[in-house]
């Protein structure tokens, strides 16, 4: 393992010093009041980034009206003192700060106007299921637009902005005009890519004259759209260097738009999987390069530094997860960062217009009210059940000063969240499993492995209080044939504990159901999922299901949806879909049709245990797998005793 160095030396962009190579992404996190200044819970929140050790911050600032009032703004002067109360706080602690200006897809030419669709061309996204058609901006419009972007510079700067960076990228406005696939027009803002490209060469000399030299400005690009048609890197190069000639003095590399149709994010994709986006930037400029995406592992950062492949890391949810991930790293304390765990939950809650929520750091956003402070009267709290809810239940009281007993029936920490890890492309979890097994180790709690929790051993415990958190069992749904010996749980198959015919049947098309049939699928089954709803999946969030189902699809599996399974014989099932009947041949029928809560001991300890707590999956919660309510639930538990 290589040490840490290279991640933490300074470097110069542009007329900025930045402390380390490290780099917090901008991203929509909704944490803003409706008036879209900028409220104390989002300076709480980058605060805290800050604090941890970052070396640049990029915040989304709006640089003209478009309808997204969830995001900070700075298309008026108005907001000029909230966004300098934000760079002030950031400054304290050594950070860098950075004003992404990013035109999206809808626009407005004042606040009071109302806001539209508006592109390059006039039917430019029509190849993307269910995306609204645009309106051609006007050469007057597109020249608006530059002045806008030049303006809200100007105001960054007079607000204490180290830099800008200007969003030119992800299929947003800019990065649609740059584009073949978007681009359909034929005057001077289309056609030759010296023309496409006109727009945001613009935007640069508009920052640049208004805003000057003094301010160091950036330009996020996609180094490949992946797109059908689109830009290819080659393409993208030309326009790296362009922007190198422009006077950019940085390039922020990523890959991709949100409406390309190849996984970018999400926890199928290897950690720095695009990382050779930004190497090719590297090699084809002379400013200083960002790498991006998928990066949560400060020896991988490190890695790519010492490489050459780019002069910065950049990260997003990672930050998220953990705001002292830079000054855990510096401080040798690599072990005790929590990565992200590339589940999305962040993206699809910003998507839903809520704030943000990240599935393994509940104080994400609640950062000023979600503290853990020493109790004033400490408290022997015993806790049953060592999965995700029963181990943060454990680390948080246990840092707060209480006595913690942890009772966990099996001979590893982990619960549900073991069973969890093992399907395809779910290493991530099994890193969750291993930093909270070792903050548990850490906190000083005593833990009870290969202990069942009694009424007796409890009452022998004599604790204050009794956190029940003995999770979930997979759900026995009322079929006639479920007890044959040819039936199995999905709990059976991932863990491995009971031998799989050649053909499989999977009860449930849920997250579980999914996981469970493409783990038998890699290993040669022939497997069809049968589900009751009208569609596999539909439990999924948006951000991965259209990925998981791209590779259920590439993995041969069989799904039948709108479908009543009504018997399980010695030769398969069957089924029924509305009048017609048949049967589906296998040799196991696995069950994946939910979970149901573990509340058993929660039952036989009523009234004998004066304080018991009843958290994650035991509480009744519809998914399993829903890590982050089990973990929030924890937080709050030992945060709350």
């Amino acid at each position: 393992m290589v040490d840490l160095q290279k991640l933490f030396e300074p470097i110069r962009v542009g007329k900025t010093v930045l402390r380390n190579r490290t780099v917090m992404l901008a991203m929509g996190l909704n944490y803003v009041p409706p008036d879209q200044s900028v409220g104390q819970r989002l300076i709480d929140f980058y605060a805290e980034r800050a604090k941890g050790g970052c070396g640049l911050i990029i915040v989304q600032m709006e640089p003209c009206f478009d309808g997204h009032l969830h995001s900070p703004a700075i298309y008026a002067d108005t907001y000029v003192p909230g966004a300098r109360k934000l760079v002030q706080a950031l400054h304290a602690h050594g950070t860098g700060v950075c004003a992404q200006l990013a035109v999206r897809q809808s626009w407005a030419r004042d606040p009071d106007s109302k806001p539209e669709f508006i592109g390059p061309s006039a039917e430019e996204m029509k190849a993307v299921p269910g995306h609204p058609l645009s309106r051609a901006l006007s050469p007057d419009e597109i020249r608006h637009i530059v002045g806008q972007m030049g303006d809200a510079a100007l105001r960054a700067k007079e607000a204490g902005f180290d830099a800008v960076e200007i969003h030119g990228g992800m299929g947003y406005l800019l990065a649609r005009f740059l584009s073949t696939y978007s681009n359909k027009r034929t005057d001077s803002y289309g056609g030759a890519l010296e023309n496409r490209m006109r727009f945001l060469l613009e935007v640069v000399e508009a920052v640049r004259r208004k805003a000057g030299r003094e301010l160091t400005v950036i330009c996020r690009i996609s180094a490949d759209e992946f797109m059908p048609g689109g830009n290819t890197i080659e393409e993208q190069m030309r326009v790296c260097k362009a922007l190198e000639a422009a006077g950019v003095d940085c390039l922020n590399v990523q890959a991709g738009w949100h409406e390309s149709t190849r996984p970018l994010i999400q926890m199928s994709v290897p950690r720095g999987a695009y990382v050779y986006l930004a190497e090719r930037a590297k090699n084809t400029v002379s400013i200083p390069v960002i790498a991006a995406y998928r990066l949560n592992d400060p020896f991988v950062c490190e890695e790519i530094l010492r490489a050459g492949k780019a002069d910065m890391v950049g990260m997003g949810r990672q930050f998220i997860a953990d705001p002292d991930f830079v000054n855990k790293a510096e401080e040798g304390r690599s072990g005790e960062i929590m990565s992200c765990i590339a589940c999305a939950r962040c993206v699809e809650t910003a998507m839903a217009g809520k704030p943000v929520v990240c599935t393994v750091n509940p104080r994400a956003g609640k950062e000023a009210q979600y503290t853990v402070e020493k109790a004033v009267t400490p408290k022997k709290v015993v806790v049953v059940g060592g999965g995700p809810a029963g181990m943060e239940a454990a680390i948080v009281a246990a840092q707060r000063g209480h006595k913690v007993i942890l009772y966990e029936k099996d001979n590893k920490l982990g619960g549900q969240l073991l069973v969890a890890a093992m399907p395809p492309f779910k290493d991530e979890i099994r890193h969750l499993v291993s930093h909270l097994s070792q903050q548990v180790e850490k906190s000083g709690a005593q833990v009870k492995l290969n202990e069942e929790a009694t009424s007796d051993s409890l009452r022998a415990d004599q604790p204050d209080v009794v956190v029940l958190a003995t999770g979930a069992k997979p759900s026995v749904p009322p079929i006639p044939g479920v007890c044959s010996p040819n039936v199995v749980t999905y709990e059976d198959v991932l863990m491995e504990r009971k031998a799989v015919g050649g053909r499989v049947v999977v009860i449930g098309g849920g997250p579980t159901g999914c996981e469970t049939a493409e783990f038998l699928a890699q290993k040669g089954k022939r497997v069809t999922i049968v589900e009751m709803l009208g569609r596999i999946g539909d439990r999924i969030g948006p951000v991965n299901r259209w990925v998981v189902m791209q590779r259920l699809k590439k993995s041969g599996i069989t799904m039948e949806t709108g479908i009543t399974v009504n018997e399980i014989t010695d030769a398969g099932v069957r089924v029924s879909r509305g009048e017609v009947t048949w049967s589906i041949e296998a040799d196991t029928v696995v069950l994946a049709a939910g979970t149901k809560c573990d509340a058993e001991l929660g039952q036989r300890l009523q009234g004998t245990i004066q304080t018991a707590v009843s958290i994650g999956d035991c509480r009744g919660m519809t998914e399993a797998e829903r890590i982050a309510q089990a973990i929030a639930d924890g937080f709050r538990t030992g945060k709350d005793i």
